[in-house]
């Protein structure tokens, strides 16, 4: 039969069962094997096909690629696939392009199934069933790739003991195509799936499954030759009960048919599934629980003939996966990082916040983004589409319509095209949202690419209202618009641009639920578009108003001629609005007539307010205007409807205070006061303790009564009881700034009404060495430094950056804080030197308390992590995160060593940026205590063990001084010294006595970067992690017995030991890793909320237990 007319017969067996919703069966696929003309893959663990040449380009995403490769994994990929260990156990998205009908670590090997592909050019295959799915594509295939997995098994069985020898998976992925679109098919039949994941080889979670991953990865994007991020991807599961539903459901009407459109010539930004209406099978009854638990806790699950959806319940809004309290205002917070060019000058935002308010009851939203470098804030500023993501999910919504947040939820990804005219300049947004966090504030991370406009020094950008039409498909939202701006700058003057913006949201989609409601089509009016780069505070402020509605659809919302500017009052006269479209004009104070016609007269012609004859009520001040007057109110009091009485604001209303804590209101002013047994300012509360910090002291003096007395200043304080930089008295209004007493500060005191001055502010800073020699260097390579260029590289606050490189390439070295090359740190790899930062990033307010908080548990690993020493319990040996928390938070220093002392409880550190090693015992509220003041610049490798022991004679200071500093651990039986050099050219492992007697090597050969060192007691072995060689090795005091535990870490930087674990901090991942020592496998990871890098290690125990501590501790207590 010939294959076209197969075709045929299967897409009409697919069309006649939809209707009866029966499962695909295996004699329905497409056809597959020899005689169908199709290619053998090899057997094996992972085998990768020769290169399918595709007669014609075929589009992935937007981008056209000319070869395909059909994996042993399930995937077929557009490039040659690298190892399976870079992916296989890896979570889904992956770093290279993928189409992942079911990617697990699968085996054909000793003859068990095959794995068949081939080329097809026949018109017909795919072309009725994506009508289907596609009503309105305009799509006629001209070639295919089927690849079929026949008979396939796991890499390793299902549980410890030998599996049935029927676990084998068949299933089937057609990827169709014409010039402008392709669309991806994947078949599932019903007696196809016996396994749904595979034990992985190399993976944190060793002991778990991990389930096969389906769906669509770009993969890593390259930009600007070096910069690369992740690109777009659709995941159609996330666990086991997702995988087994693959062949009871589908998305075209089928179950087991799953349909896709995965690229486009034009604009397509991420995977669109069909969209077919009529009946799926069931999924098995363990569904339900499986989806009631991915709903949000404040709503319900509700089910449908075709599955199950979740819905927020009365008072929520949201898309079920995430509900938000009805009429709340929002808070939304996450980075901005990427490249953005400016005039040809290419500017890295590296890690800046974002931080958005958003005023859900009139759609309101404020967005913010700090420490923007100057040229570029001023070229963002026309692009108000980074802000205007918020104002379309939490948009006032007019009837019968849907701000965003009801759509998307908190989990959606956003990318937007900016291009702007007439310069054709390109920009790429892509904003990410990745749920809500602890406070119910939603997250987003933004990234931007590409290149702006370049505007003049002291420039502004006025935009006018406009209206923007958003079209919603399942899982895709989208809108295509041209905006006008305005560019005010005392050098051009005034100029008018534009530019164009497409963008596309993806997000989760519940299509089970087939009721309707959700428009197709909707217009966001936007109103009061605000712009504004304030250059002394390098902040980038978007605000805008918005409206969601029908387009078309509803008639304009009536609006009173007072307000719309549309009445008949003469221009000396106020329009006074009454019900509905009525109003009634009254001439000013100073002029006669009806209203609509007005005149002066002498004996009023002069000043109202002075003459006593201003209608202002209480609560008001009175202020001359030409002709007339205006009335102003008091601080804390609003205007009534009248528009000229003022009355007084209810701030109780808005919950102000604390949950612990009660609101007075009372004229022009309210009082948060904290309840018995609380103590604070009443925004912040906690219970009593030994004593109030001065400010809570003094907050807490006041007269007793239900409401505060109104000549009273009342100070403010802050969480941890200290004086709010800027105090403002209640009733007065008036508003100081105080220093650390509580003080006034002489000059910064405005009246009511007027600015306040930012207390914060920080003093402008003189150019620092590294910015003068930076542009220095500029001027001298014309203002057009090559990539190959050497610029000294410098941080937000002026200082050298701990690395600095050759222009891009990959030539480095660490520097002190006065920029001068450290001695043996020089490199040409990939791998940076891990180069240590000896400036402290500026103190922030507010401030944590700098004592310490004990930790939950008996086993703790303490980290070092910049300002702040953190605690991770230990569960046996397991990481216990949930009750991880700060020990002790250290502004102004940078903690890199860490150690415990178990005989007096108590933790040591040094901090770099202060030179010097401290202690505090691991007792509630104990406050840190200097133990030793070097003051010293020297780096590791210039100091020497007998340097230190002829200076310091306190043997304990000897060895926290060398543990803190070094990587050192000591070896007990012959008080040994064991240490690390990381001399790029010659490094090595070195061991002497503790009086630096009988220096030799243990360890030269084959060794990089032997960054983290430790000593496992129950082996008797000293233990490296190697950033170089990536290795965790071990070996035995005498340099015999060297061994690998593991071959393959990240960015290895410290180690610590405990019982058969080595638990590393990693800078690739920024967390602590967990090695088993006796099956060399990843067991558990922790990455803490705060993202920077991992210092020391140590354990710490509250019993001094023989053979169970580790090195540090036994060393510290004195004990041989």
């Amino acid at each position: 039969m010939a294959e076209g007319t197969t075709v045929c017969l299967f897409l009409l067996s697919l069309w006649c069962s939809a209707s009866v919703t029966t499962a695909v069966q295996r004699s329905d696929i497409f056809p597959y094997g020899t005689p169908s003309g199709d290619l053998t893959l090899a057997e094996g663990d992972d085998e990768t096909s020769k290169v399918l040449t595709l007669p014609r380009p075929l589009y992935f995403y937007n981008t056209l690629f000319s070869e395909l490769y059909v994996a042993t994994n399930g995937i077929i990929s557009a490039q040659d696939l690298p190892m399976e260990k870079q992916y296989v156990d890896d979570g889904f998205p992956t770093d290279f392009p993928v189409v992942a009908p079911f990617l697990a670590d699968l085996d054909t090997s000793g003859g068990r199934g095959q794995i068949y592909y081939r080329l097809t050019e026949t018109p017909s295959v795919l072309n009725r069933e994506v009508h289907r799915g596609f009503p309105d594509a305009r799509f006629t295939p001209t070639h295919a790739v089927v690849a079929t997995w026949e008979n396939v098994g796991a890499y390793e069985e299902q549980s410890r003991q030998a599996g049935p020898p029927n676990q084998v998976n068949t299933f089937q992925a057609v990827i169709a195509y014409d010039e402008t679109d392709s669309y991806a098919l994947f078949l599932y039949p019903e007696d196809g799936l016996h396994f749904f994941g595979t034990r992985p080889k190399e993976s944190y979670n060793v002991e778990i499954e991990l389930p096969a991953r389906v769906g669509f990865s770009r993969g890593e994007i390259t930009y600007f030759l070096f910069s690369r991020q992740e690109g777009p991807h659709y995941g159609v599961t996330s666990d086991q009960q997702s995988v087994k539903n693959l062949y009871q459901v589908g998305n075209t009407g089928s179950p087991g048919v799953w349909l896709f459109h995965i690229g486009n010539s034009y604009s397509f930004d991420n995977i669109v599934p069909a969209a077919v209406s009529g009946l799926l099978a069931h999924p098995r009854p363990e569904g339900y629980d499986n989806i009631k638990n991915q709903c949000s806790k404040n709503a319900v699950c509700s089910d449908y003939p075709s599955g199950f959806c979740c819905h927020c319940q009365s008072g929520f809004f949201g898309n079920g996966w995430h509900c938000l309290p009805d009429g709340a205002p929002q808070r939304v917070s996450g980075k901005v990082r990427g490249t953005v060019t400016v005039g040809g000058t290419p500017m890295d935002l590296g890690d800046i916040d974002l931080h958005a308010y958003i005023v859900v009851g009139d759609g309101r939203a404020y967005t913010a983004i700090s420490e923007v470098p100057e040229p570029l804030g001023l070229a963002l500023m026309p692009v108000a589409p980074i802000g205007e993501l918020f104002g379309w999910l939490f948009a006032l919504e007019l009837p019968n319509s849907q701000a965003g947040f009801k759509i998307t939820g908190a989990d959606f990804l956003r990318r937007a095209e900016v291009v702007f005219y007439p310069g054709n300049e390109r920009l790429t947004v892509v904003q990410a949202a990745s749920g809500l966090d602890e406070h119910n504030h939603l997250t987003v991370d933004t990234v931007l690419s590409g290149s702006v406009p370049f505007l003049p020094p002291g420039a502004s950008v006025t935009m006018e209202p406009f209206k923007e039409t958003y079209q919603y498909y399942p899982s895709v939202t989208t809108s295509a618009s041209v905006r006008e701006y305005t560019v005010e700058s005392a050098e051009r003057g005034s100029e008018s641009f534009s530019f164009q913006l497409r963008q596309n949201l993806t997000h989760r989609d519940c299509r089970h639920d087939n009721r309707g409601g959700r428009p197709e089509t909707q217009e966001l009016s936007m109103e009061r578009v605000f712009v504004m780069y304030v250059t002394e505070e390098r902040i980038l402020r978007y605000a805008v108003t918005n409206k969601i509605g029908l387009v078309g659809g509803e008639r304009p919302e009536p609006v009173n001629p007072c307000y719309s500017g549309s009445h008949a009052c003469d221009t000396s006269a106020q329009c006074l609005p009454e019900e509905g479209q009525s109003y009634r004009c009254e001439c000013a104070t100073g002029y006669q007539g009806d209203g609509h016609y007005c005149y002066g007269t002498v004996a009023t012609a002069g000043l109202p307010c002075a003459e006593g004859l201003a209608p202002c009520g209480p609560g008001a001040d009175c202020v001359n205007l030409p002709g007339s007057h205006r009335c102003q109110c008091h601080f804390g009091y609003e205007f009534s409807f009248d528009g000229r009485s003022c009355v007084d604001v209810d701030e109780c209303q808005s919950s102000p205070c604390h949950a612990d804590a009660g609101c007075s209101n009372g004229p022009g002013s309210f009082r948060c006061q904290c309840r018995p047994g609380f103590h604070g300012d009443g925004f912040q509360c906690s219970p009593h303790g030994t004593g109030y910090p001065v400010c809570a002291a003094d907050a807490h003096w006041s007269k007793p009564g239900p409401r505060p007395v109104l000549t009273t200043y009342v100070p403010q304080c802050d969480a941890d009881g200290q004086y709010r930089p800027l105090q403002c008295h209640g009733s007065t209004g008036h508003c100081w700034c105080v220093d650390d007493r509580g003080q006034e500060r002489v000059g910064t005191r405005t009246p009511a009404g007027t600015p306040t001055i930012d207390c914060d502010k920080p003093a402008p800073r003189p150019e620092s060495v590294c910015e003068r020699w930076r542009a220095s260097l500029v001027e001298h390579y014309g203002g057009k430094p090559e990539p190959q260029h050497y610029l000294p590289q410098c941080d937000a606050h002026g200082n050298f950056s701990p690395v600095q490189c050759y222009g891009d390439t990959s030539y480095c070295w660490c520097v002190d804080q006065d920029g001068r090359e450290i001695e043996g740190t020089r490199s040409h790899n990939v791998v940076k030197p891990a180069c240590l930062s000896t400036v402290a990033p500026p103190t922030m307010r507010p401030l944590p308390r700098p004592d310490v908080t004990p930790p939950p548990s008996d086993i703790t690993l303490l980290y070092a992590q910049g300002q702040q020493i953190g605690a991770l319990p230990l569960n046996g040996t397991r990481l216990d995160p949930t009750r991880a928390k700060t020990l002790l938070a250290l502004h102004g220093s940078i903690v890199v060593g860490v150690a415990y002392d178990c005989q007096e409880n108590k933790v040591y550190w040094s901090d770099l940026s202060g030179r010097t090693i401290s202690r505090a015992s691991l007792t509630h509220g104990a406050e840190p205590e200097v133990l030793i003041n070097t003051g010293r610049r020297e780096t590791l490798r210039h100091a020497h063990p007998h340097t230190h022991i002829q200076t310091h004679t306190n043997r304990r200071a000897i060895s926290l001084l060398f543990s803190l500093i070094f990587r050192i651990v000591f070896f007990l039986g012959p008080r040994t010294l064991y240490w690390t050099d990381w001399n790029r050219e010659a490094p090595k492992i070195e061991c002497s006595t503790v009086d630096g007697d009988n220096r030799k090597v243990v360890v030269s050969e084959g060794i990089g970067l032997p960054n983290a060192l430790t000593y496992d007691t129950e082996a008797r072995q000293i233990c490296w992690a190697d950033a170089g060689t990536k290795k965790l090795e071990c070996v035995s005091p005498d340099g015999s017995g060297r061994r690998v535990i593991h071959p393959n870490l990240n960015y290895p930087f410290s180690m610590v030991y405990y019982r058969n674990h080595f638990y590393y901090s990693d800078w690739r991942r920024d967390g602590v890793i967990a090695v088993n020592k006796d099956t060399s496998k990843f067991t558990d990871e922790f990455l803490p909320d705060q993202r920077s890098h991992l210092y020391g290690l140590t354990i710490a125990t509250t019993n001094c237990l023989s053979g169970t501590l580790l090195h540090r501790a036994a060393v510290l207590s004195g004990t041989p």
